[in-house]
Order: structure tokens, then sequence, then C-alpha cells
């Protein structure tokens, strides 16, 4: 069986650079480290992954911590935080929490701290002081997505901001009878997604002085069903329907379509819809929408906390707004009635 000093002899470098270059640990030329890569691969050499972290330290696996990966948004994240981790050679450890408190309290206070992960990656979830403190304090550095974090380093977007950028879009086309699709009490737990869009709509209702009737702030679940069945209420009062519905995900938004067309109503000519997030089904529906590009999201997010596994002096207390862009397709038209 091949060993590292077979791999150097045949890449014509030394044992170091080889552990360095396989390891991921320390700085190798490009130029080198493919022919310690070509080497191992002709000679079938395999870095004892057991090996290797008691010689660096370093276990090459991410634990990453998502409320539930049903929701496309958290899909999304976890599959270019997946792609991201396996291109740079780490492995990842996937805690789904299915939105339970008691599997949130035991991944943070037990699982994380005993599991061999060399850094985590909390999505949407608004860690306490103490729990990013435990974390931190065995040596775990911690990247966030979703909301700010003392003391880490974050990713997001800020939600007031383009839910008023998504009112506004409808005002300015017009529209004075809007109505908000957005998220109930139970999605206000981790950075008060749900809220936060709704003010945001709010906000920029007030600034153009446009009442906001109470039939018109219905809550959901984030889901196209749920958007389906509740946009059916909306829409099912003549006196009070709107022009437009403001809706805080896409997936609300699909269904909200889905029940304007099944009422009779044209979209957009009758009523116009849009969302948040940028889902792919959005474009096929011809969906207006804010995108927040959460694969971007999970990309960077990797990228930081290798850069801080490799220095640790990088780590740093800082949040970063995400991308965004307000993306117009055919389901939103100046008010014509």
């Amino acid at each position: 069986m091949a060993g590292i000093k077979d791999v150097a002899k045949l890449a014509a470098v030394s044992t170091a650079t080889v552990s360095r270059a396989l390891s991921g640990n320390g700085r190798v030329s490009e130029r080198s480290r493919a022919r310690v890569l070509q080497a191992a691969k002709e000679l079938g050499f395999v870095v004892s992954s057991t090996a290797s972290s008691l010689a660096s330290g370093r276990h090459r696996n991410v634990g990453v911590v998502v409320p539930s990966v049903a929701r496309w948004y958290y899909s999304q994240i976890v599959d270019s935080v997946a792609a991201s981790l396996l291109e740079a050679g780490y492995d990842l450890t996937l805690y789904n929490l299915n939105e339970d408190a008691g599997h949130r309290d035991r991944v943070l206070s037990e699982f994380l701290l005993r599991q061999r992960c060399d850094g985590v990656i909390p999505v949407s979830l608004e860690l306490s002081r103490e729990e990013l403190g435990q974390l931190l304090a065995v040596g775990k550095p911690v990247v966030g997505i979703g909301g700010p974090l003392p003391g880490a380093e974050t990713f997001s977007v800020n939600d007031h901001e383009i839910a008023e950028l998504a009112t506004e879009h409808l005002i300015n086309l017009g529209h004075r009878r809007i109505a908000h699709l957005g998220g109930s009490d139970a999605f206000e737990n981790d950075f008060r997604i749900s809220g936060t869009r709704k003010h945001g709509y709010e906000s920029a209702m007030k600034a153009a002085n446009l009442e906001i009737l109470g039939s018109w702030r219905i809550d959901a679940d984030f889901t196209i069903q749920g958007g389906y069945t509740q946009a059916k209420q909306l829409l099912g009062y003549p006196r009070d329907t709107p022009t437009a519905v403001f809706c805080a995900s896409d997936e609300m938004a699909i269904g909200t379509i889905l029940a304007a067309r099944e009422l009779g109503f044209r979209v957009p000519e009758d009523i116009s819809v849009i969302g948040i997030d940028g889902h792919e089904l959005g474009e096929a529906l011809g969906l207006t929408t804010v995108a927040q590009f959460p694969q971007q999201q999970g990309q960077r997010a990797v990228q930081r906390l290798l850069e801080i596994l490799q220095d640790p002096d990088a780590h740093r207390s800082a949040h970063h707004a995400a991308r965004t862009a307000l993306i117009i397709r055919s389901s939103t038209a100046a008010r014509t009635h």
C-alpha cells in the first residue's frame, strides 16, 4: 500500500508539501498541489481521516443547522453549502430541527459541542449569547445566515427594506388597495421575519398615505397551499377586494395566483401579485419577486468559514448584507380600474 513518502517521491515534492496539499492546511502552490493530487490518484493513496484530524486538529467537517429542510429557502441554502463544502474537501453534518424547540436545544447544547465539527453554519437561528459563546469557547467558529449574531460573522437580507421595495413597486404602478399575505406568529421565533416584512409593507403604505383594511392583512404558513387557502378567503369578498397583493414569500404568492385564477380573476389585469425569494417556479408563472439568492448566501458563508478555519485571526463580529434584486415579470401591471 502506497504511503505519503511514495506520493512525495512521485510528485517530486517533500512529504510536508504532500501533507499540506492533501489536508488543505498551509500554503501550497497550485502547480505543486496538482502534482500531489495526480500522484496520489495514480498510487491510490487516500488520507486517513483519523490520522489527518489527529495531526491537524481538524476533522474537515462542518455542522449546518436549519429549521426545516422541507422549505424552499432552507433547502437552497443546504444545497449550496453542501456543494461548496464538497468542492473544498469538507464533509457536512446536517441538523434538521423540523421546527422543534426541543431538537434545537439538544443540537445546540449537546450535539454540536460533542460532534467532530470544525465550525458551524446556523441558518435563520437567532442564537443567544450563551449558545454562541458555548460554540466559540470550544473552538467552533460560527458563520450565520439569516440575521445578525453579536460575536459572529453573518449574512442576510434586510427584510424590512425588501418588503418596502415590493410594496412600493405596487404603489408605483398606481395600486392603492394593496393587501399583505404574511406569516403567522409561529414564524416569529427567530429574527421575526414575518413581523419585519409586515412592518415593511405597513411603512410603505403609510409613507404613501394609503389605508390598510384589517381584512387585507392575512397570515399563512409560507407554503403554496397556505397561500392558496388564505388568498381564496382574501379575494372572496368583492366589496373589500384589493387590486394587488404583496406576499411575504414566493410560495405564498404562487398559491395566491392559483387561487385568483380559480376565482375568475385575471393576473395581472384584475389583480397584481408580488412575492419575495426568487423561487424557480416563479419564473414559470411569471411571478414578480424580490429575489434574495439563497445559493449565494450559502456560498459566501462557506467561503468565510473556511477562511476563518485557515486563519483564526480572521474571525470577527460582522454582518454582511446579502444581494437582492427586484425582478419584474408579468404578474404585476399598472392599475387600470
